[in-house]
């Protein structure tokens, strides 16, 4: 990456100069983290790239966030998101997994072949509105679907005002179309499944072979998955790209509003039930139910919502009592050292 950008071209944005005290400017330097390793972080501050080694005594950091640095380059703090992509940690593992930060713009990358499904969209969808991001369907490989126009309308329909982008990731003109979110200061985010064409495309918007890619694998259809860490890159007009890893698994946790707003057409519907705790099954008077049967709710929407509203309930249950007992076991812990103490000076 170029040395001696300024913060705006690493996406300072007045909301995080707000956050720092006239002191702090004195005293300290904002760094953006552009990758995490294992036991160190690699940030970018006006003066170039740097190794900040992990403490336990920092809080949960992620690609994308702002720290501030003493003049020794030590960490003092960090500061306020202004978005936060998460999931719930894959497998069993009761754990909320930090993806991404202060992202500006999430490209949703799909391709038009087997990868294509509605279902993963709104999933993805809700995500990127829980965290407080653009969301912008790109719909990838358009040169060797015959359908791409029809299944962009399909992808259209989940949301009138959802902005949608057909491109081919090996098309430099075909990419331009994406350039208007792709202006300096701002950072984008690529997410999507393996072998959707993340990497593909981020070379494109970068303009080099920054990131390696997989061919297509004639027994499924699918891309090899190529991308193996989060990276944040420096884009040629100014702006900065995240490239991370397809996600096999991502599942849904404190959703609440992702979902409100991904599904906003059910939401509303259901303030016209006759009942204000409807379960939309078999009620008498139920707006839900009779969009359905009018056609003008899609059976395949409403199950999915159905089952990403039971899933991030299930999830953020199982979180909050984690916390909780954590919590439980940390106050014993303390009680036990003070006790312990009082033996000793006994």
């Amino acid at each position: 990456m170029t040395n001696h950008l300024s913060l705006t071209h690493l996406g300072w944005q007045p909301f995080f100069q707000q956050q720092v005290s006239l002191e702090e400017w004195d005293s300290t330097q904002p760094a953006r983290i552009i990758e995490q390793h294992k036991f160190t972080l690699t940030v970018i501050t006006e003066q170039g790239e740097q190794n900040l080694p992990i403490k336990t005594s920092m809080p949960p950091l992620s690609v994308g966030d702002w720290v501030l640095l003493d003049l020794h380059n030590n960490f003092v703090r960090a500061l306020e998101r202004k978005s936060c992509f998460k999931r719930k940690a894959p497998g069993s593992q009761l754990a909320e997994q930090l993806i991404a930060a202060n992202i500006d713009t999430a490209f949703i990358v799909c391709s038009l072949n087997d990868d294509f499904n509605l279902n993963r969209l709104e999933r993805y969808l809700t995500i990127v509105n829980e965290a407080g991001a653009t969301p912008v369907v790109v719909l990838t490989k358009e040169d060797i679907c015959e359908h791409s126009n029809r299944l962009k309308t399909q992808a259209q329909q989940l949301d009138p005002l959802l902005c949608i982008a057909l491109v081919n990731c090996l098309d430099n003109n075909s990419l331009k179309t994406l350039l208007p979110w792709c202006q300096t200061g701002k950072t984008i985010a690529l997410l999507g499944s393996s072998g959707a064409g993340k990497s593909t495309l981020s070379n494109g918007l970068l303009g080099q072979e920054t990131q390696l890619t997989g061919i297509i694998r004639e027994d499924d259809d699918k891309g090899r998955h190529t991308t193996t860490k989060r990276s944040l890159l420096m884009m040629p007009n100014g702006a900065m790209i995240l490239d991370t890893p397809g996600m096999r698994e991502l599942q849904l946790s404190n959703c609440e509003d992702g979902i409100a707003t991904t599904f906003a057409d059910i939401e509303t519907l259901a303030k016209n039930c006759r009942f204000n705790d409807c379960q939309h099954k078999s009620e008498p008077g139920c707006a839900v139910i009779q969009a359905i049967d009018s056609q003008q709710l899609e059976q395949r929407r409403f199950n999915n919502y159905l089952k990403l509203t039971k899933e991030q309930a299930i999830n953020s249950a199982s979180l909050s009592e984690k916390r909780a007992n954590d919590k439980k076991l940390s106050q014993y812990y303390h009680r036990v050292q003070k006790e312990s103490k009082k033996i000793k000076r006994g």
